[in-house]
């Protein structure tokens, strides 16, 4: 059986008309089998009947499959013969009762039990007045092996529906949590960059301010104590922003100092780097070349840069093309890939959500998915 096959009879068996189409399809056998076997009452011709037609409840009302199974045995025990309709609802009717754990599976199958002895009892009682013996009580037993057997086999599948469903509820609980353990950890990387530059910022306002303080001739006290101030403020400014930095990071992070961060005039390395490995990429940018704050080259340079990992990792061997357009107000990035795209669903990882968290930290957007000629496209508006 093929995959989408399989999965049309998953949907099907889920979807509300198949209780109605089965037992519909059930009545109506029950209704030919009563007319081609004779001798039956009109008793037993209800019986069947009934049993068949209460099926079609079965979903929205598991409870009124007691009245099915009910209705076999009271057919039962007004003929001789069990029929084939009345036997398969029956088993249906005992496999609900499990399935939907209308009682405890050991209350149903004790009440069941009871019933098949009562039924079982009468047919002694009307064949057999005067004699009695151990073998007559076969038709309890058979009887009992069936209700035990149908209303197990309901209640495993219960219990490995619900056992699915704890795994699948737990599984997207840790999902989330590593989601958000992601972000954490993007929002705390970008705020160490953002200290640095932050920093490098303040460290030229104190060096300027203490430096103007000697360099200007004919400083008035009051101007020479203005610059002193500024440069003080700076310093506890960058000592604070220390402290900070210590509460975002964790133990066993490096706390040397840092590398350069890299900007948009970088990306010509980025891309040979791309290339050693046997990727191919090609560089488009449009607009004029603009001095932007520290904080977009930076955000602008990392989606590039995990946007060409994500295409060595997911589409190996994809041509890829990074544009970049300098707008008035914003810078669009857009990397796209011409590999096989995402399997139905949008790659998910703690790739995009950094690409996400830098766009969205800056009041910009990002948006990832198939592109509209195949592939996977990433497209990241930074304003500025």
């Amino acid at each position: 059986m093929s995959t989408s096959l399989r999965h049309r009879l998953r949907a099907w068996l889920a979807s509300p008309s198949y209780p109605w189409a089965t037992g519909g399809a059930l009545t109506a056998f029950a209704a030919v089998e009563l007319v081609v076997v004779p001798r039956h009452s009109p008793v037993i011709a209800v019986c069947v009947l009934l049993s068949a037609a209460v099926l079609s409840l079965r979903r929205a009302r598991p409870a009124t499959a007691a009245l099915s199974a009910s209705a076999v045995l009271v057919g039962f025990a007004a003929g001789s013969g069990l029929y084939v309709a009345a036997a398969v609802s029956g088993l249906v009717a005992c496999y609900t009762l499990g399935r939907h754990r209308v009682a405890h599976p050991a209350l149903l199958v004790g009440g069941g039990s009871a019933l098949s002895l009562a039924v079982n009892v009468w047919h002694i009682a009307s064949w057999h007045p005067r004699s009695y013996s151990a073998d007559l009580l076969a038709e309890w037993f058979v009887l009992t092996v069936a209700i035990l057997a149908a209303v197990s086999t309901g209640d495993a599948v219960r219990a490995r529906e619900e056992t699915q469903r704890e795994r699948a509820a737990a599984q997207a609980r840790v999902l989330a949590m590593e989601r958000r353990q992601a972000a954490e950890a993007e929002r705390a990387s970008i705020a160490r960059e953002l200290h640095d530059v932050v920093s490098h910022s303040v460290s030229v306002i104190a060096v300027q301010a203490e430096s103007a303080t000697y360099t200007t001739p004919g400083l008035s006290p009051q101007a020479r104590e203005g610059f002193q101030q500024i440069a003080a403020s700076a310093r506890a400014s960058m000592a604070e922003l220390r402290r900070l930095l210590g509460v975002l990071r964790t133990d066993g992070e490096d706390r040397t100092g840092t590398a350069p961060q890299p900007t948009l005039d970088g990306l010509g390395d980025l891309i040979a780097q791309h290339r050693s490995v046997g990727g191919e990429v090609e560089l488009r940018i449009s607009g004029d070349r603009v001095e932007l704050p520290t904080s977009c080259e930076l955000s602008a340079y990392r989606i590039v840069q995990e946007g060409l990992t994500n295409v060595r990792r997911h589409a190996p061997g994809a041509h890829a093309v990074v544009e970049i357009d300098y707008q008035p107000d914003r810078l669009a990035v857009r990397i796209a890939d011409d590999g096989p795209g995402p399997p139905g669903v949008v790659r998910s990882g703690h790739g995009l959500v950094g690409m996400q968290e830098r766009a969205v930290l800056l009041g910009g957007r990002l948006s990832a998915g198939r592109g509209r000629d195949g592939g996977f496209l990433v497209e990241a508006e930074i304003p500025w």
